[in-house]
């Protein structure tokens, strides 16, 4: 039977995180939530306003006989950008930060080895976060395969469809 694991990753808007990892081979469900803050089932309103300390996050579930957790810390890093502080694109505030939540001390490791090669792909200081997983919470329904069901809509169109094209033409090998 093939194993599997799971991993917690925040990159700005869950919406393109998402998308990316969704299209990657080995990767058996990513689903959006929240993580890293200090309220219990925050809703994405407050989540929104900047004030829980919770990031928008996906946990991606993969089976590592597929893909490895070193190649998905190496997509994370090239799918954002990891030297603005609480910032993607237009989008502003902590929830927004670039953050590993590892849920074991090898995916920690593993983390600060990923930091250590990406550093050689930016210019700036990378500012991804490592922080511990207390508590996954489940983003509202709506959110869900949010880039799949709304493909037309403005930031979709805008933001996620380059985001996920730029991602297809530099890993081509590890699309579904």
């Amino acid at each position: 039977m093939d194993r599997s694991d799971s991993i917690v990753l925040a990159a700005g808007c869950f919406w393109c995180v998402e998308a990316v990892f969704n299209s990657l081979k080995g990767v058996t469900s990513v689903v959006p939530g929240y993580s890293g803050g200090s309220i219990k089932n925050p809703c994405y309103k407050e989540v929104c306003s900047g004030r829980t300390g919770h990031a928008e996050v996906v946990k991606v579930d993969f089976n590592p006989s597929q893909i490895s957790l070193s190649v998905l810390y190496d997509v994370f890093f090239a799918s954002h950008n990891p030297t603005t502080l609480n910032r993607q694109g237009n989008d502003v505030g902590t929830q927004y930060r670039s953050a590993i939540f590892p849920n074991s001390e090898d995916q920690k490791q593993q983390a600060v080895d990923a930091i250590e090669r990406a550093k050689s792909e930016w210019d700036e200081d990378i500012v991804t976060s490592i922080e511990e997983l207390t508590v996954f919470y489940l983003a509202e329904d709506y959110h869900h395969n949010y880039f799949a069901l709304n493909e037309e809509a403005p930031y979709c169109d805008a933001v996620i469809a380059p985001k996920l094209q730029k991602f297809r033409r530099r890993f081509p090998e590890l699309l579904k």
